[in-house]
């Protein structure tokens, strides 16, 4: 156990900005990227370095920010920022939980979701080594418009914006990457020493640097990659962190053996979870909570979400999975499939132009070509059971609740409103009448109006 595991820990999550360069209606911490919001990528994050306590400051009139830090880390305790003072005045808004006393106090920001656990656990290190302050920098390319860090020996001594900034401080490339760590038996000192002698009157967490070198304080510096700080700020700043997680869970995907055919056409979610041996073919979407066991198959231009899909499946082309669905081993779902909150046992086929909906479709049956479950009556929804070795002719309607026995054979083109015992045949289509010469006479007719219509 290293010593900042064995260290307790609070994370405290700024996250009341408003957001207004995204021009939305939508707190920019609530935006998602990889299928999970800013605000959820940096709860999971901070739990994955060890944090025992949570706490999400969000501004007055947020209760969605407040209810999706209840939903996603029920242990977190939320706060209000009343006042926009400021981010050493957002933190203070925790005063509470900060009296608790913890040995390590993080503190991260809701928009900069692509830091990782092993950079925060980093963050805190210096902690259990004696520094006072630890603040995460970076080395920029173009440091232009960030703050720079000013140390002495081993020790920083001042987080200095651009403006204030001499000519030979702004040379210096090592920025502020906004995130740092407090000793927990000073942050609550330190921060109430943080003053607001500036243009706007506010509370800057940068100066705590200096307020620790006042106190004789260590303070540490822990660099991170340029690309892990970025923050969200713009629609575009947005765009950038999905292509940079995209990026992650491609690698991600590769190392534990997947083959992706076309990887920069393959988008997943957070926590797509693939097997061993499973081929994902170009242009495939994973929304949020797919698991691809061994061995399965996703075709091209298929999209998949809240999905189970077992050994050995073949899915698509131009299929989609909707929440609920559950694929068996060896199952085959084909080419503008859906299905939606049912289960496909092993062996099943649906191999095209099918709809599946709050259904049970046993083992080895076969659905043919355009079989739909009618499982919706504009008010409630029913389930279809179709049970193993079942056979449905192609263009079938089932209309919902009905159950297709084991080993039922249904008719191509009937439209099934009653159960169909077990090894039946069921054929539920209208009468067929053929009036020969018909189709001539009704040609003759709608070209003489068509030449009456002309004429006059």
């Amino acid at each position: 156990m290293t010593a900042s595991a064995a260290r307790r820990c609070l994370t405290i999550v700024l996250a009341a900005g408003e957001g207004t360069r995204m021009r939305s209606d939508l707190p920019k911490v609530l935006h998602r990227a990889a299928g999970r919001s800013l605000l959820g990528h940096v709860l999971a994050t901070a739990r994955d370095a060890g944090s025992e306590a949570l706490a999400v400051v969000v501004g007055p009139g947020r209760e969605d920010v407040a209810a999706e830090a209840a939903k996603l880390a029920p242990e977190a305790r939320v706060f209000v920022q009343e006042e926009r003072r400021g981010t050493a005045h957002a933190v203070l808004a925790a005063r509470e939980v900060l009296a608790e006393g913890y040995d390590d106090v993080l503190i991260v920001y809701g928009d900069t979701p692509l830091v990782r656990a092993e950079t925060l656990k980093r963050l805190r290190a210096p902690l259990a080594r004696g520094a006072g302050v630890a603040v995460l920098g970076f080395e920029a390319q173009d440091p232009t418009g960030y703050g720079r860090l000013i140390s002495e020996g081993p020790n920083l001594v001042a987080i200095r914006e651009e403006k204030d900034a001499t000519d030979e401080e702004r040379a210096i490339r090592l920025s502020n990457g906004g995130l740092m760590s407090l000793a927990g038996a000073r942050a609550l000192d330190l921060l109430d020493r943080i003053g607001d002698q500036n243009a706007k009157r506010e509370f800057y967490l940068t100066d705590v640097v200096e307020v620790a070198v006042l106190s004789g304080l260590a303070v540490a510096v822990e660099a991170a990659p340029e690309a892990e700080v970025q923050g969200v700020n713009t629609r575009a700043q947005l765009a950038t962190v999905e292509a940079a997680f995209q990026n992650r869970l491609r690698a991600a995907a590769l190392e534990n053996g997947a083959t992706l055919i076309a990887p920069e056409t393959v988008f997943f979610s957070h926590d797509t979870a693939l097997g061993r041996d499973v081929t994902v073919e170009p242009n495939v979407v994973f929304g949020p909570g797919v698991t691809v066991e061994d061995g399965a198959v996703i075709h091209a231009f298929s999209h998949l979400e809240g999905a189970h899909v077992g050994r050995g499946v073949s899915v698509g082309p131009f299929a989609r999975l909707r929440p609920g669905a559950t694929l068996g081993a060896g199952a085959r779902v084909g080419n503008f499939v859906e299905v939606k909150n049912a289960e496909v046992e092993e062996g099943a086929k649906l191999n095209h132009l099918t709809y599946v909906g709050d259904a049970r479709v046993g083992a080895r049956a076969n659905l043919g070509a355009g079989t739909i479950t009618c499982n919706y009556d504009g008010v409630s929804k029913f389930r279809t059971d179709i049970g193993a070795d079942a056979f449905i002719g192609s263009n079938t309607a089932l209309i919902a609740p009905v159950t297709i026995g084991d080993g039922a054979y249904v008719g191509t083109g009937s439209v099934v409103t009653e159960d169909v015992p077990a090894d039946a045949l069921a054929i539920a289509r209208a009468h067929q009448i053929t009036k020969p010469g018909r189709a001539a006479r009704l040609r003759a007719a709608q070209k003489a109006k068509k030449a009456a219509k002309a004429k006059g």
